[in-house]
């Protein structure tokens, strides 16, 4: 199988980095180009030991799958310049919010996949959603599903729904930073050393992240097993509660939501 990717940028190397690594695909079937960063192609070819050129027929010549990993704005040129190197059955799989289905297929003819995964994907735990229009094969798809499984888990949804997603575990990660930004300053506040808080803030996230897929219980069951009355954690949540944060949380999902919208019409736009 040939694979070809069209960008080079974080969210390309992160598949790339993780196909190689558990080795779904012969390294020398890996080709990579972009505008024209010689660097970056450089970089890449020599720490991941793939094909990289500006030659679009040595690139897309009897590829079997293409990424799509440009920039959005860029997306137009990038999809009228691969057009004529693909035929019907070529696979396009796109990673580029605010680029539907329907536009894609006003350029090319033939199984398009969307893919919306979240910077984690860099150490293998993206949460990565896909859509697909009806020219997608069952094996393309496996394929897609196997292929994307090396950079975390993949979950197959409706394309209204990517917004959604994007808003929720696109900009997820971000909004656990925020938190564990915020529970280092306050060990700063408390007393703590940063070295060692930092430490415990960690352990504590993923313990807590591990005890969510692990134990079968929902986010509050477990909430209230941790708040004994009178108790420090339920001091704790007190001041949280006052202060509306959970209301909060829902906002900025809600919000991310919405812009992701918004940016999906105004890159619709400036594609025509």
């Amino acid at each position: 199988m040939k694979i070809s990717f069209i960008g080079a940028g974080s969210m390309a190397e992160a598949i790339i980095s993780g196909m190689t690594q558990k080795k779904l695909i012969d390294h020398k079937n890996i080709y990579v180009t972009n505008r024209s960063d010689d660097i970056k192609l450089s970089t890449l070819k020599e720490k991941y030991k793939i094909q990289t050129t500006y030659n679009m027929k040595n690139l897309l010549e009897q590829t079997d799958i293409v990424f799509l990993a440009v920039k959005p704005k860029d997306a137009k040129d990038a999809l009228l310049a691969i057009h004529p190197y693909l035929d019907s059955k070529t696979l396009v799989i796109s990673v580029l919010a605010g680029i539907s289905i329907t536009y894609i297929e006003s350029i090319l003819n033939g199984p398009i996949i969307r893919a919306m995964p979240n910077t984690s994907a860099a150490i293998g735990k993206s949460a990565t959603a896909i859509a697909f229009n009806d020219k997608v094969s069952a094996e393309q798809l496996n394929i897609t599903i196997n292929l994307l499984s090396s950079i975390g888990k993949t979950t197959i949804v409706e394309e209204e729904k990517l917004d959604a997603i994007t808003g929720l575990s696109g900009s997820g990660p971000a909004y656990i930073y925020y938190i564990a930004e915020a529970m280092e300053q306050s060990a700063q506040e408390i007393g703590l050393e940063h070295t060692e808080a930092k430490k415990l803030i960690i352990q504590t996230l993923l313990g807590a992240a591990e005890m969510l897929e692990l134990s079968g219980k929902s986010p509050a069951d477990l909430r209230k097993s941790v708040t004994s009355p009178g108790g420090t954690t339920e001091a704790g949540i007190r001041v949280l509660d006052n202060s509306n944060v959970k209301e909060a949380f829902i906002h900025c999902i809600k919000e991310a939501t919405t812009q992701s919208k918004r940016l999906a019409q105004i890159n619709s736009k400036n594609q025509l």
